[in-house]
């Protein structure tokens, strides 16, 4: 493709969702209307829990200021990724420019690398409240939580500044088709025209780094923090605290294993059907779950919205 002043724009080409991609018009509205639904659950679910935390004094807390970060990761993680898919799916060209992939693969790689940092320090989070509860407002200060979640998203930037650094310099040798619906790693990688042993080392450390011990310490978290439930005789705090924590390890669960698959696993021992399946998995359906875990059984939410909308009511009345 031949730009007005001469200039080659590199563009990719999306295959899709299947490896016949004359067969995706056959379920084209299914498709299109699953994925339009899990975006506007994941925009106004996770816009809600953020606007609600920052408009009730009663949420300005520890674990509210995180989760109103985990939403705002799903919402960027989401709108660098969902709008191209949908244009893509809405219409016979399938191409997206270098550039916008790249911005596609480094954003949603720093709110994806962002996100595993988080999890861990809400789980820690989790932990000070229930082990520590007569020295957690000491501990989890508002300036100690600020520079968390800082770190946290600086970490995410780095990891995405050096993982792009490594895949977009490999040549393609003009190789322009991607067997994905999104720029990310794996379909990248296959598009190299030289060895890429180091570049998978490198990811695959990466993927070590970002995912094995964040996970293991929230496993070891969780492991201390129920035994300290057991050992209360509060039926309802019991509850309230396992509601809590398991909405974050409903999460945590969601978002790592199909992480892990996808960056932990040779990909010479997997099916690309089982790779777009995860794939498609951790870009739509974990992001919409993320209000409806963190919401539907929460109380302290439900309670915030209803006197949020009973304020407006009053006001317009």
């Amino acid at each position: 493709m031949e730009t007005s002043d001469g200039s080659l724009q590199i563009d990719f080409i999306l295959l899709g969702f299947s490896d016949r991609p004359q067969l995706e018009p056959i379920n084209f509205h299914l498709l299109y209307g699953v994925v339009f639904i899990c975006f506007m659950v994941t925009l106004v679910g996770n816009s809600t829990i953020i606007i609600v935390s920052y408009l009730d004094p009663q949420l300005h807390t520890p674990m509210y200021f995180f989760l109103s970060n985990l939403s705002l990761l799903k919402l960027g993680y989401t709108n660098s990724i969902i709008p191209q898919m949908l244009a893509n799916l809405w219409g016979p060209n399938k191409a997206i420019t270098y550039v916008g992939c790249f911005l596609q693969f480094f954003f949603a790689l720093v709110f994806a690398a962002t996100e595993t940092l988080l999890l861990t320090v809400m789980a820690y989070d989790r932990y000070a409240a229930v082990c520590q509860p007569l020295h957690y407002t000491v501990i989890m200060h508002p300036r100690l939580c600020q520079k968390m979640g800082l770190i946290c998203w600086l970490g995410g930037l780095r990891s995405a500044i050096t993982v792009c650094s490594g895949v977009f310099t490999l040549p393609r040798c003009g190789q322009q088709e991607l067997d994905s619906f999104i720029c990310e790693t794996p379909a990248l990688m296959k598009l190299a025209c030289a060895h890429t042993r180091e570049i998978q080392i490198a990811i695959f450390v990466f993927g070590f780094v970002f995912l094995l011990p964040p996970i293991s310490l929230i496993f070891i978290s969780y492991r201390v923090t129920t035994q300290a439930v057991m050992r209360m005789h509060s039926a309802a705090t019991w509850r309230k605290i396992l509601t809590t924590c398991g909405s974050h390890l409903t999460v945590v669960v969601l978002f790592f294993v199909p992480a892990i698959y996808t960056y932990m696993t040779p990909q010479n021992t997997t099916s690309q059907e089982e790779g777009k399946f995860f794939t498609l998995f951790y870009t739509i359906i974990t992001p919409s779950h993320n209000p409806l875990i963190h919401t539907l059984r929460n109380k302290d939410v439900e309670t915030a919205i209803k006197k949020i909308l009973l304020i407006k009511t009053s006001v317009k009345l």
